[in-house]
């Protein structure tokens, strides 16, 4: 029973956090992209180093070969004039800068090596950080909608019930209003004797009590005189 219980609290634990880590996700992997940022910066910041450093090495290469040429060719007319001690002590130095030459060439081909390794590293470091900050964005964006929708799901449905609901009360009582007034319009003719006169004499009945474009017409033409 003891082991169950311990077992329980183990994964009490790692459960929640691992829905600490759900919950800030995000913000953890800000943070991530930051120390990456750093990384790749630094390593950027040596393979920049190596290149210096390799140059340097290249031109005291070129220092150390340029002397051997001028030790080798004064060396050579001392031997052409038998100063052969000079001659010796020339060729010493001679070899002691090939061995720094051929120090040299090495360290050059290791520096060529290393910082070609370096490279390879660096672009796909920097590939890997921005495809990595490219879905970054694209899950804030996803988060964010999803946000949205899971919380304002309910209160979205329900402010558009309300919308709708006041509506059809404003349509109801504009309807309202028009059909009173309707009435109302229709109950003061009813009341109104000149109303019911015109509505008669529209029917027909009785002489018309509105002149009409017709009678107009008539009355000009009984106006005008006959032509000689």
């Amino acid at each position: 029973m003891y082991k169950q219980i311990v077992t329980l609290f183990r994964g009490r634990a790692f459960e929640t956090q691992e829905a600490i880590v759900d919950a800030h996700a995000l913000t953890i992997l800000r943070q991530q992209i930051r120390d990456c940022a750093e990384a790749v910066s630094a390593s950027r910041k040596a393979v920049a180093i190596a290149m210096a450093q390799n140059e340097q090495e290249i031109l005291q290469c070129v220092k150390i070969k340029t002397r051997i040429a001028d030790l080798e060719a004064r060396t050579i007319h001392a031997l052409e004039q038998n100063k052969l001690e000079l001659a010796h002590e020339a060729a010493e130095t001679i070899a002691i800068l090939e061995m720094e030459r051929d120090s040299s060439l090495s360290a050059q081909s290791n520096f060529s090596r290393e910082i070609s390794r370096l490279k390879g590293i660096l672009r796909q470091s920097e590939t890997r950080l921005k495809d990595i900050e490219r879905g970054h964005r694209i899950a804030a964006v996803t988060e964010k909608t999803q946000n949205l929708r899971e919380q304002g799901t309910g209160s979205t449905l329900n402010a558009l019930r309300d919308a709708e609901a006041t509506l059809a009360r404003l349509q109801i009582r504009q309807r309202q209003i028009d059909v009173t007034d309707e009435v109302m319009a229709e109950m003061d003719k009813a009341a109104d004797p000149s109303a019911l006169s015109e509505k008669l004499a529209a029917a027909g009945c009785g002489t018309p009590t509105k002149t009409g474009a017709d009678d107009v017409l008539k009355r000009l033409q009984n106006q005008m005189k006959p032509i000689a």
